[in-house]
């Protein structure tokens, strides 16, 4: 699959992702990229956010290609069972440990559990050994649950403008090669029902 083959839904996490966010900057560089708005981003809603990101599923015209930071991970895999348009790929960066009890701020854990059941869509993590929203071992672990491709940042932090990852050229890339290996054919019965 080729970029321009697919709806690029981009999903930012807790405050949006601002202009020299690596997400904005993909998604000017892409023609097919678009953002998923949320109502409040300083106070996040579990429930509004999930719909948020279905609706943009939904309303694709092309296999999607979810490209998710931060809480925007948590929304997109909470958001899992209401999708009913075909998701061809997720590339998840960054995903924050929502079952964490010191984790700030206090109501980022109302999108937790994760769900640890596989994705029905190829996906990949990727995850940073220093990382102060999630331990490496925790994204390792909901990695594996999730059936996703691991992929080591290393000692990145949080993978956002404070910790120099404006324009993430190396994220670019890797990004290029998992769509590359995507397919635009759904796969029969690719949707999950609630449990």
């Amino acid at each position: 699959m080729r970029v321009s083959q697919a709806d690029i839904v981009m999903v930012p996490g807790y405050q949006g992702s601002g202009p020299e966010h690596w997400q904005t900057r993909w998604e000017r560089r892409m023609s097919t990229a678009r953002r998923v708005e949320q109502a409040e981003w300083s106070k996040p809603v579990r429930e509004d956010w999930t719909k948020a990101v279905a609706e943009a599923v939904n309303a694709s015209t092309r296999p999607v290609v979810l490209v998710a930071h931060s809480l925007g991970v948590a929304a997109c895999v909470q958001a899992v069972h209401q999708f009913r348009h075909h998701v061809a790929g997720a590339f998840f960066v960054a995903p924050p440990d929502v079952a964490n009890p010191q984790i700030r701020p206090k109501h980022l854990m109302t999108f937790g559990p994760y769900p640890r059941e596989p994705l029905p869509f190829p996906s990949a993590v990727v995850a940073s050994r220093d990382d102060s929203y999630c331990d490496y071992e925790v994204a390792e672990d909901i990695a594996a649950a999730w059936g996703s491709l691991l992929i080591d940042a290393g000692n990145s932090g949080h993978l956002n403008n404070e910790s120099g990852h404006g324009p993430w050229p190396e994220g670019l890339l890797v990004f290029g090669k998992f769509v590359s290996r995507l397919s635009t054919d759904p796969v029969p019965d690719w949707t999950i029902k609630p449990s």
